[in-house]
């Protein structure tokens, strides 16, 4: 048994110095690294581009709801439904996230009131808390569910569309770097 760590040869030892070496300077950091691994993954996907994007379309369509904490386990379980890709459910569940919701919600909110033809007015500044967000009641509620369904069926069509043109653009483009490299 070894008592201390002068016994063990230097080179089984890790290098415990915290200096950069030239080499590694302008290397991307690891957060950017593990964004691009996740690209050539999802750009290398060997199902095809409509399976793919009937996963991103139903994950897009989920991530437009206000069900914060599972849009992703509905995003997967519609991608099963459908037969869609199932990781790009997961990812396009991400068009909303805390920088987005805000937008999304106000805008889905608009036009479930402009559908309903609602004439009440809803001001955000005057909630203080959630009894009086109650007394909003169902049509706050109807409007929400109402522009949230709207926008997330116009969302997840227009993701289909661009996500099977974007995957194949991508691919084509593969291709042609593998033939003329």
């Amino acid at each position: 048994m070894l008592k201390n760590l002068q016994q063990i040869p230097h080179q089984l030892l890790p290098n415990l110095t915290t200096k950069k070496s030239p080499s590694n300077r302008h290397k991307p950091p690891k957060l950017h690294r593990y964004g691009r691994y996740l690209q050539w993954r999802f750009i290398r996907m060997r199902e095809s581009p409509e399976y793919i994007a009937r996963g991103l379309a139903v994950g897009v369509f989920a991530g437009l709801f206000p069900i914060f904490g599972i849009q992703t386990i509905v995003g997967v379980a519609l991608a099963t439904l459908v037969r869609g890709h199932k990781i790009a459910a997961a990812a396009g569940t991400w068009v909303s996230n805390p920088l987005t919701y805000l937008p999304i919600y106000a805008i889905n909110f608009q036009v479930g009131r402009w559908l309903l033809n609602s004439q009440e007015e809803f001001v955000p500044e005057s909630i203080l808390s959630f009894p009086e967000l109650m007394q909003y009641g169902t049509q706050f509620i109807t409007s929400l569910f109402l522009g949230c369904l709207v926008m997330g069926i116009i969302g997840g069509i227009l993701s289909y569309f661009m996500g099977l043109k974007l995957i194949r653009w991508w691919r084509s483009n593969r291709r042609k770097k593998i033939l003329f490299n």
